[in-house]
């Protein structure tokens, strides 16, 4: 299990930061700017959580903080085959399934949504965009390194659910959906 020893360790002072390979890169690397993206992400669901979701929500959204991490951690290997934490097997499937029960529940969509909602259902929407730029980052260093398959995958499917999640919580509720009116 990695070990936080230290806060401050000065090592980034020269704008570089440590791999968990040991190797020293950029601060503003693509790869960083992926793994930062993963930590913002991870923040918001964390201020998701402050707001008190559906029980089930909060339970899913702790789960969820773990994965990125893991993720973070694979992608903090540099793209070399190393021991360490991974996704684990199946965490796509959970998203998939979970996506389709809430759709069922919640029934189609007429129009895209406007964010908003209860301060829960609101924060979840600014969290789905926060996935969507994690999305794009990891999307932009799998073009130049190794990036596995499965954090794309999972990273799509997280923002989907974290749309589906603030419908939830609006309809819970009971807040109308507010579409956009493309006139």
């Amino acid at each position: 299990m990695p070990r936080i020893t230290k806060v401050t360790t000065h090592r980034g002072d020269d704008g570089f930061t440590d791999l968990s390979d040991g190797r020293r890169i950029r601060k503003d690397s693509k790869r960083i700017e992926a793994i930062g993206s993963l930590d913002e992400l991870g923040s918001a669901i964390g201020w998701v959580r402050a707001h008190n979701p559906l029980p089930e929500t909060q339970i899913r959204l702790r789960e969820i903080q773990n994965d990125l991490f893991c993720i973070g951690a694979m992608l903090a290997r540099g793209g070399r085959e190393s021991p360490g934490p991974s996704l684990e097997a199946g965490r796509i499937g959970i998203l998939e399934r979970e996506i389709a029960a809430l759709q069922e529940h919640l029934g189609p969509l007429e129009n895209f949504l406007l964010p908003g909602g209860t301060p829960c259902a609101a924060s979840l929407h600014l969290t789905r965009t926060i996935c969507r730029r994690a999305e794009r980052n990891v999307i932009a260093l799998s073009r130049t390194a190794k990036v596995a398959a499965e954090v794309r995958i999972y990273l799509n499917r997280l923002s989907d659910v974290l749309f589906q999640y603030a419908r939830m919580e609006n309809k819970t509720a009971g807040l109308p959906e507010t579409y956009w009116n493309s006139r």
